[in-house]
């Protein structure tokens, strides 16, 4: 089977998928519910916090910034913050939840090597992963006692091996050692483009690690206002403490190239989560669906930009 036409069908079949998925839970909670927990939605609180989505594309875009310039990448931050709004179009409509990223990667132009666009977009991305994690370590402590102990412990076993596993790949000699004997495509030690890649998430430094990880903190605290919003919005009694623990569990799973902009799977998570602090399903699905407008409004912005830029003869060729 010809690759395009293997890839066609996989994306066919994750549309299925995601549909099917959706329908189920829609169905399992009922529409009128839903229908009317969007009736009742206070549209200021929502506001907000769609305004608190569109500002964080240039907060990340920033902390992106800071790896490129530690690199010794040449990027000015206004093409930093137009590849992340391109970024979040196509992870809000691709298969996957870090499609855009391969997207930055691609359409980095002068500047920066494409090592050095991998490398700290690697390094970009795993550093909002480690602040979310510790900032649901920190949480869980006070509401530990409140979750079921499988919950509170998947969250500990997730959050702690994420935070090992960022701490090995960023020490660098280890991983080198390991992969030293393994075909030069594949070894971390040689001169091939992973190699090249990895020495460049080796070469960001503790200075520019640790200032991306405060920005991490920064945006994430503003993602999690943001969904505390929506919540307000719907009128839903949500402890606060929840959205710090659930979070971190939604955006890994959302990963997973099994459906289309994780469309059922980020519902079906809602609803197992938050139906553990008291939300029903229709409230939970309403919830999630309001969460992925934040991710939708940044996205066709950057969908329009694009469009834009192609149109005007910007983009990469």
């Amino acid at each position: 089977m010809h690759p395009k036409t293997r890839q066609a069908l996989l994306n066919l079949a994750r549309l299925v998928i995601s549909a099917a998925l959706f329908w189920w839970i829609v169905a399992q909670a009922g529409l009128a519910d839903l229908l009317e927990a969007a009736r009742r939605a206070d549209p200021g609180p929502y506001a907000l916090a769609l305004l608190i989505a569109v500002v964080g594309i240039p907060i990340r875009a920033y902390r992106w910034q800071v790896l490129l310039d530690a690199v010794g990448a040449r990027l000015p931050f206004w093409r930093t913050n137009h590849l992340y709004f391109v970024g979040a179009f196509f992870n809000a409509f691709l298969p996957t939840g870090f499609g855009g990223d391969v997207v930055r990667v691609l359409e980095i132009g002068e500047g920066a090597s494409s090592p050095q666009a991998a490398g700290t977009v690697l390094v970009d991305r795993l550093t909002g992963f480690i602040a979310l994690f510790m900032l649901a370590l920190a949480a869980l402590p006070f509401a530990f006692h409140l979750l079921p102990p499988a919950t509170a412990l998947l969250i500990a076993l997730l959050a702690g091996g994420v935070l090992l596993g960022s701490a090995l790949l960023f020490e660098g000699k280890i991983l080198r050692q390991i992969t030293a004997c393994f075909p030069r495509a594949l070894s971390l030690a040689g001169d091939a483009w992973l190699a090249q890649t990895y020495n460049v998430i080796t070469a960001c430094g503790q200075r520019a690690i640790l200032s991306a990880l405060l920005i991490s903190v920064i945006f994430n605290l503003t993602q999690i206002w943001s969904t505390l919003l929506a919540a307000q919005a719907l009128r839903l009694a949500v402890p606060a403490w929840a959205f710090f623990l659930f979070l971190p569990i939604a955006i890994i799973a959302l990963l997973l190239p099994i459906s289309i902009s994780g469309f059922g799977v980020r519902e079906g998570l809602f609803v197992l989560l938050f139906g553990q602090v008291g939300l029903t399903g229709p409230q939970a699905i309403a919830l999630s669906l309001t969460s992925y407008s934040f991710e939708l409004a940044p996205g066709i912005l950057g969908g329009v930009m694009y469009f834009a830029a192609g149109v005007m003869g910007l983009r990469r060729r």
